[in-house]
């Protein structure tokens, strides 16, 4: 008996350490705190957006981050959004990954005197860690109480009604029918999901709904993480866990990409860096349009500029579907115009698909013709090598030494979104569907010769250039 007493006492002994300790080392006040820091993390903290989705690789990260945006809110110390007491759901796959992921990193962070109660659905509440909660009430530093209640996809859709929450955060992916259902759950209190997961079952609903945005939800936001972004992950582990995995798994795990079949055209296009906020630029910058016809499919045309360093920045977009020549070619006059672009002898030059040589059916001219009687000269003559171009694009994109050369400003909404979605199909050749972007943007790159003589820069111009290019790396520092 008395074996048993000591037993007992030495046990509360160690429970009572291990409060002790919790409270003494707060984790959460040591998070993204100190010289290191990251970076990707706290934008997605500050984002105000109401659906946020992180897309990372394992160990990038973005667990962390969903699981201190719960307990922040919960406790009421967020320190960029609303503070007061929540009613929120963590939804993990499984009640096994519930417990081995979420809910292990979200007790890391709550400290013990900051719960008022663990309800659970196996085991006990001393042990929660190796049990499956049901809820957590946390105390709310401004009054109250926070409940964080713990759901996983395996208990299917209806299990997730008749709630009514602050917020939902999926780790991992979810079915989209629970995905649905939980948006519900927040309608009535104008609440937020956010989403944290590794991208490894190729194109569902979320490639569609959250990366490509195909229904334009302005309260819609992402950003992706990898490796090289964890700044508490070692650079020798990077190495070796890099040798260990094929290119494929490389993208998914490492760099938090969408997969399908042989993998996106352009990977080396990254949002986050090849896609900027526009600026006035120089006039001698201006280069050349390039135009993809269609009547059927849309007319795609960019305005290209390219500054003395060889840096191309794609400034404005035309893409529209079903208008005739004459409708296209008065767009591109008032583009054209609203830009202050050069012209030819009074017209505008532009690139185009030799197609547009041949003659349209509802008229005896070719649309070359058409554009020409409408004061615009295009030139047919394009370089249409797929490969080539194909591989001269992703030199811009990242050069040998992973520097960017080609930007393209965040109003260029169509040719950004095939960016993303331009896929290696069956016989190592891309998938014809939407692409005609990238098609005039491949014959404007196939065009370009390295300016044998720099022009003669005016001291206002050299101004100019340095502080854009010191903008750009301000910006591209604090995307790091």
């Amino acid at each position: 008996m008395r074996v048993k007493k000591e037993e007992i006492e030495y046990k509360l002994k160690l429970v009572n350490a291990e409060i002790e300790r919790r409270q003494k080392h707060d984790n959460l006040s040591r998070y993204n705190k100190g010289e290191k820091k990251h970076k990707k993390q706290m934008e997605f903290h500050k984002c105000l957006k109401k659906n946020r989705w992180v897309f990372g690789g394992n160990r990038s990260g973005k667990t962390e981050c969903g699981a201190v945006e719960t307990v922040w809110l919960a406790r009421g110390i967020h320190p960029y959004r609303e503070n007061k007491p929540v009613n929120c759901w963590v939804v993990s796959l499984t009640r096994q990954v519930q417990r081995d992921v979420a809910q292990n990193k979200i007790l890391y962070y709550l400290r013990p005197d900051w719960i008022k109660e663990i309800v659970m659905t196996s085991g006990r509440a001393e042990y929660a860690e190796s049990g499956i909660i049901d809820f957590i009430l946390v105390k709310n530093v401004f009054g109250g109480v926070s409940k964080i209640g713990f759901k996983s996809c395996d208990q299917g859709r209806e299990k997730f009604q008749g709630t009514s929450l602050d917020f939902v955060w999926f780790d991992e992916e979810p079915p989209y029918d629970i995905y649905q259902e939980c948006r519900m759950r927040i309608l009535d209190k104008k609440g937020e999901i956010f989403g944290t997961m590794t991208p490894l079952k190729g194109l569902t609903w979320v490639y569609n709904e959250i990366y490509l945005n195909c229904n334009n939800d302005e309260n819609v936001w992402y950003i992706e993480m990898e490796w090289a972004d964890n700044p508490f992950l070692d650079e020798k582990e990077i190495e070796e866990m890099t040798k260990s995995m094929s290119q494929d798994e490389l993208q998914s795990r490492r760099y938090g990409k969408f997969m399908m079949g042989g993998g996106l055209v352009y990977n080396e296009f990254d949002e986050n860096i090849h896609v900027i906020d526009p600026f006035d630029i120089p006039k001698e910058w201006q280069d050349q349009i390039s135009i993809d016809p269609g009547l059927n499919n849309p007319l795609s045309a960019h305005w290209y500029a390219r500054d003395f360093d060889e840096n191309i920045y794609i400034i404005a977009e035309h893409f529209e579907k079903g208008k005739d020549v004459d409708y296209h070619a008065q767009r591109i006059k008032e583009i054209s115009k609203r830009l202050n672009w050069h012209t030819y002898n009074g017209r505008i030059c532009a690139l185009i698909d030799s197609a547009a040589t041949q003659k349209t059916l509802a008229s005896s001219k070719s649309v070359v013709d058409l554009f020409y009687e409408n004061d615009i000269l295009v030139n047919p003559k394009v370089n249409k090598d797929m490969f080539s171009g194909i591989n001269k694009v992703k030199r811009y994109l990242r050069d040998g030494e992973g520097k960017a050369h080609l930007f393209i400003f965040r109003n260029c909404k169509n040719l950004i979104e095939e960016m993303k979605s331009y896929w290696w199909g069956d016989y190592d050749l891309p998938i014809k569907k939407d692409d005609h972007c990238l098609d005039e943007m491949r014959y404007y790159i196939m065009s370009l010769t390295p300016r044998s003589i720099k022009q003669e820069k005016s001291p206002l111009l050299r101004e100019k250039e340095k502080l854009i290019r010191k903008l750009n790396v301000s910006r591209r520092n604090l995307l790091k």
